[in-house]
């Protein structure tokens, strides 16, 4: 593949050419030439889109696809391609399969439906065997099959003592825990935030304490065994302030937000549409410039889609009987640009990789060319037209975005949505 990307201006603070406004020649995989202008040649196919921008492959640390089990909600292929299509070049896949992603062989399986796909995948595996949080899973064996991180997809580790050999045994291989922060005994049977809102429209509370129990318990266990740990979509101001407490300490602990809890809060909930029942739950304004806030310090590593597609089955239901999730791929970047501006978007996309151990490839000569395709300012509305998701239960559905991917070139593919 030969192609070069016309006035393409460069979004990567490692690079030289940052801010800067370039063609950029790509030959093969690699980036051969950046340079103001670059002629046309003979087999080199030229990509001149509007207001072009490029940066680092993005990096979502929270998709779910439904295969295998689930294919009617989406399956690998397509998932690969909205998440190509909405700007991203790797995915993190979690383990909420059927069967659940517990063991090398369903790693292995993972990665061979990705084989030559444009977009990377790197499946998580799960914590426990069948995702039940009693007993570890083959938790060295999924790593050395390419597993990233372990994680029981939205089940909280309620057994103490099991987090506690977890983060032991997984210092052994440099293996990343993930705790997803939610006391059950506290949260019972909640559906939405405990606060006014859920109260006088009569839905069960699931209040900010059941969040911050978890997460203070947590890390009192990581300090006394050391390891890395990961607390995936925090949602609450005082979850910030603990974490930003437990890094100063000098605790080898991550964090990530769910797109959501950024751009919405529970004052959505008054038509009960289920598009919006999402756990963590939307919380008050009040925590959501908290958690915005905690981004941009940099205590909050890096942002996800919570990418979790589900058939209507599971969302044209009562409220209550919903399931908790929403698709996110498509309507990320243009969500999070809304609020924070191209240079801390493209930070939040991309700095989740160093924690779960993916290469950044900075834009320079001679480096792979993994990039994203973009522009910035463009504002739109999000619509069903806009899904690529197979399943359309989308929080965002008519929100007002501001900037939209054109497509990702990575592993020596070029994937454009124009």
């Amino acid at each position: 593949m030969k192609i070069v990307l016309k006035s393409a201006t460069i979004v990567d603070s490692s690079s030289a050419h940052h801010g800067k406004q370039r063609d950029v020649l790509i030959v093969n995989g690699t980036i051969e030439k950046i340079a103001n202008s670059i002629p046309a040649a003979d087999g080199i196919k030229e990509i001149s889109l509007k207001n072009l921008h490029i940066s680092q492959g993005w990096f979502d640390s929270s998709v779910s696809f439904g295969e295998p089990g689930f294919e009617e909600r989406e399956n690998i292929d397509n998932g690969l391609k909205t998440a190509a299509y909405s700007g991203f070049t790797s995915v993190a896949v979690n383990s909420n399969s059927y069967p659940v992603a517990d063991s090398k062989g369903h790693i292995k399986f993972l990665k061979s439906k990705a084989e030559n796909n444009a977009v990377n995948l790197y499946p998580i595996g799960a914590l426990t065997f069948g995702g039940k949080g009693i007993d570890l899973a083959e938790l060295y064996d999924m790593k050395s099959e390419g597993a990233i991180s372990f994680y029981d997809y939205k089940n909280p580790i309620a057994n103490a003592n099991l987090l506690k050999i977890a983060l032991q045994y997984c210092q052994g291989f440099d293996g990343l825990v993930q705790s997803f922060p939610f006391e059950k005994s506290v949260a019972r049977n909640g559906v939405v935030n405990e606060e006014l809102s859920g109260t006088r429209l009569g839905l069960k509370g699931i209040p900010a304490l059941s969040e911050e129990l978890q997460i203070i318990r947590d890390l009192y266990i990581l300090e006394y065994t050391g390891g890395k740990l990961h607390i995936p979509t925090i949602s609450t101001k005082k979850s910030v302030a603990l974490i930003k407490d437990a890094k100063k300490k000098g605790l080898n602990v991550s964090c990530s937000v769910s797109i959501f809890n950024l751009v919405l809060t529970d004052s959505v909930l008054e038509d009960f549409d289920t598009n919006y029942k999402l756990l963590p739950p939307l919380r008050t304004n009040e925590d959501v410039k908290a958690l915005i806030k905690g981004l941009k310090d940099g205590t909050i590593d890096g942002v996800t889609s919570d990418h979790n597609p589900l058939d209507v089955e599971r969302k044209n239901v009562e409220f209550d009987r919903a399931d908790f999730g929403s698709i996110g791929l498509e309507s990320c970047f243009g969500a999070l640009n809304n609020i924070l501006g191209v240079d801390k978007t493209i930070t939040a996309l991309t700095r989740l990789k160093g924690v779960f151990g993916i290469p950044e490839v900075k834009i320079e000569e001679g480096k792979i060319a993994e990039l994203t395709l973009f522009t910035p300012d463009e504002t739109w509305t999000f619509t069903k037209d806009d899904i690529t998701s197979t399943s359309k239960n989308a929080a965002l559905l008519g929100a007002k975005l501001k900037g939209k991917a054109y497509g990702i070139i990575s592993n020596n593919n070029l994937v454009l949505n124009t």
